[in-house]
Parts: C-alpha cells; sequence; structure tokens
C-alpha cells in the first residue's frame, strides 16, 4: 500500500511507527522525503508493503528537482492494491485538494487517516472537520490518531490487513526496508542538516556517499553535502567548521545504532551550481524513480 499526501503531514513518522524501526528521515522541513522508500511489516497475521513517497506539492514547474520529487511520488500509486491518504487534523489546504483529485483518478481503496490530532487542543473541532472529510471521497474507513503519541497503531494494522489481498510473503519476517544500508547513511546526513540547520538550510541541498567500505572492525563512510551556490557553502560548514562536525557527529551516532558497529564517518561540502535545475544533475545524485 501507498502512503500518500501533501509536504510535512507526518508520511515518514508514520511510516517508522508501522514498521517498528526509523527508515524514512524526518525532520519540521517540508520535502525532507525525497525518494520512494518501502517499508516491511510481518507478524503473524501476514505481511505489508509500505510505500512513502515524496509530499505531492503544487508549482512542481520550479525546477528539476521538484519536477523529479512529484514524479517519484506520483509513482507511489503503482502496483498498490491500497492507498493511505494522510491529512493534518483541522487543516485541508489547496495542496490536500489536489492531492484528493490524485485519489479520485487512481480509484483505489483508500484509508484516510486523520493524523496530528494530539495538536487539536479542543476535540469538539474534530468532528466538524472529519464529517467534512468523509463527505469528500467513499472511504473504506476514516481512522484518526497521532505519529508523534504513537497512538492507535494496532488497530490501523488490523484494517489495512482486512483489505489487502492474500498472496505468499514477498520478504523474509526479519526484513524492514528493501533501501540499502549507503543509502540510509546520505538519508541521515540529510536529516541532520535539516535539523541542525532549520531555516538556515539551503533547499538545494543533497547528499552523496562517494565511499562505503566496511570491515570486521568498522564502516568507513566518505559522504560529500552538495549545494547549490558558493555562499551556501558557509551555511554548512559553520564558523570554524562547527557546524559541519556536528552534523558529523549527530550522523555518525544514528549510523552505529542503526548498524551495530563502530563509523568512521568523513563530510565534505562542495559546490554544483545549479544543480537542482539541471535534469541530468538530479538524476545523477541519486533522484531517480526506481527500476
Amino acid at each position: 500500500m501507498a502512503i500518500i499526501g501533501r509536504p510535512n503531514v507526518g508520511k515518514s513518522s508514520l511510516l517508522n511507527r508501522l514498521v517498528g524501526q526509523k527508515i524514512s528521515i524526518t525532520s519540521p522541513k517540508p520535502q525532507t522525503t525525497r525518494h520512494r522508500i518501502t517499508g516491511i511489516f510481518t507478524d503473524a497475521r501476514g505481511q505489508i508493503l509500505f510505500v512513502d513517497t515524496p509530499g505531492i506539492h503544487q508549482g512542481s514547474g520550479r525546477d528539476a528537482l521538484n519536477r523529479q520529487l512529484n514524479r517519484t511520488a506520483r509513482s507511489g500509486f503503482d502496483g498498490v492494491d491500497l492507498l493511505l491518504w494522510v491529512v493534518q487534523a483541522g487543516r485541508f489546504t489547496e495542496e490536500d485538494a489536489a492531492v484528493l483529485r490524485l485519489v479520485q483518478d487512481a480509484k483505489l481503496p483508500t484509508v484516510l487517516l486523520v493524523n496530528k490530532v494530539d495538536l487539536v487542543t479542543n476535540k469538539a473541532d474534530l468532528l466538524p472537520f472529519l464529517t467534512q472529510m468523509q463527505a469528500r471521497q467513499d472511504f473504506v474507513a476514516l481512522y484518526p490518531l497521532s505519529a508523534r503519541r504513537d497512538r492507535g497503531f494496532d488497530g490501523l494494522l488490523s484494517l489495512i490487513f482486512t483489505q489487502l489481498p492474500l498472496g505468499e510473503p514477498v520478504f523474509s519476517p526479519d526484513e524492514v526496508t528493501t533501501v540499502t544500508t549507503r543509502f540510509m547513511a546520505a538519508e541521515i546526513i540529510r536529516e541532520k542538516l535539516a535539523r541542525l540547520l532549520h531555516d538556515e538550510l539551503p533547499y538545494k541541498t543533497t547528499v552523496l556517499i562517494e565511499r562505503y567500505a566496511e570491515s570486521a572492525e568498522r564502516v568507513e563512510i566518505d559522504g560529500v553535502i552538495y549545494v547549490a551556490r558558493d555562499s551556501q557553502k558557509g551555511i554548512v560548514i559553520g564558523r570554524a567548521g562547527a557546524k559541519l562536525k556536528e552534523i558529523g557527529v549527530q550522523a555518525r551516532q544514528d549510523l552505529e545504532r542503526l548498524l551495530q558497529q563502530s563509523v568512521m564517518l568523513r563530510l565534505w561540502v562542495k559546490v554544483r551550481e545549479d544543480w537542482a535545475d539541471d535534469e541530468r544533475a538530479v538524476h545523477a545524485l541519486g533522484y531517480q524513480l526506481p527500476e
């Protein structure tokens, strides 16, 4: 099933909760998720494959990166049996309306998940919103929850199992994702960039792992942070290199927890002029639809 929605409604947090492990990075910045990521949940009831995608947003013609993100988001509809459309409790925007049109065109059974109910102070305000959403489409179910507070997930999984077709498991029970540890390393570094730089983070920033070497003693990772302007290098590096050092420390700690092994992480910051405006550069830096 595909997890879809506009940017910043909590799709990645939801995926991490559903599979019980952090496989998709999160931050308050919109468009943190830039790739199609598959999460795998298996228990005695069966196996569910979740596809997390970038948030579908308007203004996709701005540059090559935005166009690619929307193509990746729409690819989440391909080959799925069920949609999980995520909206924020009490808020329905033009971007939500655009996603609704895609849902209607897809003609797939859809569960509407109303996330972030913990942010609604007066719970009586939820009922009119839920009623309005129910009238927009014939949903399989409407399900309020809070991904941040980890509430209501077992019931949601039980609901999903009733809607999926029977078949043989695709993956072994101990697998939780199809992405590689090399990919996860780049994503973790990008998450630390978003969380530590906040509003200073240049949107046109990405990470490429140039070397990933495993041995019995440790994993060695060389990563390059690409920015689109020379003036943006200083933002990422910080005074006397302090910001880049902190990004590296936090990313290394997360990677060691993920890999259960010592990690040597080296980071560099390089300029690739206007890479997000160039289709070939966008593809070369890893933004492609999965084959």
